[in-house]
């Protein structure tokens, strides 16, 4: 088959991989001169199958009021004109139940597994070198409270299959001895030895290179403009070269579209509406000034809500969550003080061992956001939608990393006509309690 995957991001590059491992033709078009230019840039490194809890849960509704007004607030709904996003949040709310929480746990959990498994038999085919580290993730805890909450949440992972343990301030030390330096302010932890970490731009550009080299034809800086339909199907791509603005109409037997958040709008064009909807996050990579001092295990904050991940000679932090449309500003006053946020905290953690100067002080920090692609459910929607020979790979959310492997790797299953060996309710297959579901307009 020809198929064409709009979108190079994780997702996009893994879906092009396994197509072409299943002998099909494929074209991948993007808009960025060069691969994981956007959402899979700069996130926060983590492989995170045993931390994948979606946002809702019966807690998130009162903790969102308590943090609207808060600029440092983990998760931060800006109210908008737009009725998409208020759409999105009232099917949030319906998610923010005990039954609905184990419901969307499972289903991440099983892509998670499944996924990982991919990622490690890709890297062990491929050879791929991306500051991969396997020494698992630790979470840490700096309230008795949210501690003595955490072996709840632990046990509801174990009844899905994962081994989050808790462990005692003692053992978590131990596990990380770089946090020594903030141990007065632990109080405990829990730890998964199975996650792991690794640069995602690093590993996506350099499959995406294996991809050319295996006859993948890449437009980059090709603007995607529309989709055709014909009779209830997907008839061809309109594309536009961003160098010379030249018009160039694609043709396949199959259409992917992995735009991230953009894939709502791309879609909506074409009749098909997906609860998609834009999570602006955040980070910042800095370099090491001792890096002895550095941890290796990757780490999640849990009062900052942040994840921790050492990529070589440089730290990366990242996290907050922004519900405010398409916005990608760095320079406003809410951008700042989020980014600056994460740069204090890892002085706080981690004193002296990054360079967490200002670039007036002469320092170097790399801020980054990015738009994740959230549904309220938190589970992406990988599968057919209603327009035939039209598929989709999106709605990854903050997981795009642990789930991209096997989320492309499925997909490419679907189109070949087989069956993913994992628990899911992929998109326009016969629903399994799926809450969520695209719909024509």
């Amino acid at each position: 088959m020809r198929v064409t995957v709009l979108g190079a991001g994780i997702i996009g590059i893994s879906t092009a991989w396994h197509l072409l491992e299943r002998g099909h033709e494929v074209t991948l078009v993007d808009r960025q001169a060069d691969a994981a230019m956007e959402t899979s840039f700069g996130n926060a490194a983590q492989i995170s199958v045993s931390y994948c809890e979606p946002w809702a849960n019966r807690e998130a509704p009162l903790k969102a009021l308590k943090w609207l007004f808060d600029p440092q607030g983990p998760l931060k709904f800006r109210p908008q004109l737009d009725p998409a996003q208020w759409i999105w949040g009232m099917q949030f709310l319906a998610q923010c139940n005990d039954a609905a929480f184990e419901r969307n746990v499972s289903q991440l959990v099983a892509l998670g597994s499944y996924s990982h498994a991919a990622l490690k038999g890709m890297v062990a085919s491929t050879g791929i070198q991306y500051h991969r580290s396997t020494r698992g993730i630790a979470h840490y805890y700096t309230s008795q409270q949210s501690f003595d909450d955490a072996g709840a949440a632990a046990e509801v992972m174990r009844r899905h299959g994962v081994a989050r343990r808790v462990v005692s301030k003692h053992e978590l030390l131990h596990i990380e001895p770089a946090l020594r330096a903030f141990a007065d302010r632990i109080v405990g932890g829990t730890y998964t030895e199975s996650d792991e970490h690794g640069d995602c731009r690093v590993f996506t550009q350099s499959l995406a290179t294996l991809c050319r080299q295996r006859g993948m034809q890449a437009l980059m800086g090709h603007d995607i403009e529309h989709i055709e339909t014909r009779n209830g199907q997907a008839d061809g791509v309109t594309v536009r070269d961003r160098a010379t603005g030249l018009p160039r109409r694609l043709t396949a037997d199959a259409f992917v579209v992995a735009c991230g958040s953009y894939t709502t709008p791309l879609l909506k064009k074409v009749g098909v509406r997906v609860p998609i909807y834009p999570g602006k996050g955040y980070s910042a990579t800095l370099p090491l000034r001792n890096p002895d001092a550095a941890p290796h295990v990757s780490l999640l904050d849990d009062e900052l809500k942040i994840a921790i991940s050492r990529l070589g000679n440089q730290l990366r932090v990242a996290g907050t969550i922004e519900l405010g449309g398409f916005d990608l500003a760095l320079d406003t006053p809410l951008a700042r003080t989020r980014s600056e946020m994460l740069v204090r905290r890892i002085e706080a953690v981690f004193p002296g061992v990054a360079d967490t100067r200002t670039p007036e002080q002469g320092g170097d920090p790399q801020f980054w956001c990015g738009l994740r692609p959230a549904t309220p459910t938190n589970i992406p929607l990988i599968g057919r939608t209603p327009v035939h020979k039209l598929w989709i790979n999106a709605g990854h959310g903050t997981l795009g990393w642990t789930h991209g492997a096997g989320s492309g790797k499925a997909l490419a299953e679907l189109i070949s006509g087989e069956q993913p060996a994992l628990a899911f309710n992929f998109a326009g297959q016969p629903a399994r309690n799926m809450p969520l579901k695209m719909k024509m307009a």
